[in-house]
């Protein structure tokens, strides 16, 4: 696509998004899933807690769509509650670890020398860890419970995030423009958060929509081994922990849950490959 005249950079980046279908239909899911979210209260036919002890690991049904779990309680109602609880926790989680990892990037890719160094040995220490290791221990020392959750997956994406902008940086700092913000005498932090993260910031921004699948994958994994969310709160890896002794006589109370989490991490990886391609420099003619 050649760049008509007048049209800016985020212009042409919707307009080669738009082209890509399973980035449509990956966003179009995510809508969806951002709009149950918000209205989980209203569309869920039943209380996630209310219990019909008539109706215990009852199949799918007109009453009951996706069933009922091993106490009574409808899947279809907890399955939509959750949607606001896993989603949330895949979105806020790598926005702080987004956010925190972009500032101190940027500080090691400006500043260089001991700083650079002493910031990037710090990151070696926390990548030496395993990523769910990591995540697990913080857990377990933060706490079960929503907010602690969501700090706990956030720690072990920053190392990635900065390093990430700061190599995209160390390519920018030599550049012409900002050699002609140093002849202008701009301050430090306007040469930072002004020209050089704007100009260093795509392979980030992808990152963080890959990000996203990845904690949700992570919250369901925390909540599955009793670290996240606790009943009877419906996070959709709790209700897959609660499932699994029933999943050879009642496999409804797995395949839901786990639909939902295939469901919405499939979307999110459909739109950021979206994103990835329409953020190519390649296709910039």
């Amino acid at each position: 696509m050649k760049k008509q005249k007048g049209q800016s950079e985020f212009s042409r980046f919707v307009y080669q998004l738009s082209k890509n279908k399973m980035a449509m239909i990956g966003l179009v899911i995510l809508i969806i899933e951002i709009f149950i979210a918000i209205f989980a209260n209203q569309i869920a036919p039943y209380g996630y807690q209310e219990i019909d002890p008539t109706a215990l690991r009852q199949a799918p049904s007109a009453k009951h769509w996706f069933g009922t779990d091993e106490i009574g309680r409808d899947i279809f109602s907890r399955v939509v509650v959750g949607t606001r609880y896993s989603l949330s926790m895949g979105i806020l989680a790598t926005a702080i670890s987004s956010v925190i990892g972009i500032v101190i990037g940027a500080i090691a890719g400006f500043a260089g020398g001991w700083t650079d160094n002493i910031i990037m040995r710090a990151l070696d220490v926390i990548q030496s860890l395993p990523g769910m290791l990591l995540t697990i221990v913080m857990s377990a020392v933060l706490g079960s419970g929503y907010f602690n959750t969501i700090l706990a997956l956030s720690v072990g994406a920053i190392p990635g995030q900065a390093r990430m902008l700061r190599a995209n940086m160390l390519k920018q700092r030599k550049a012409e423009y900002i050699e002609a913000a140093y002849s202008i005498n701009c301050s430090p932090a306007r040469i930072i958060f002004k020209h050089l993260v704007p100009n260093s910031i795509s392979a980030n921004i992808v990152g963080m929509t890959m990000g996203v699948a990845h904690t949700i994958i992570q919250a369901a994994s925390l909540s599955f081994i009793g670290l996240g969310i606790q009943p009877p709160t419906p996070d959709w890896g709790a209700m897959l922990s609660g499932a699994r002794a029933f999943i050879r006589k009642s496999p409804h109370m797995v395949i839901f849950p786990g639909l939902a989490i295939a469901i919405t991490v499939l979307a999110v990886n459909m739109l950021g490959d979206g994103i990835r391609d329409a953020m190519d420099p390649k296709l910039k003619k």
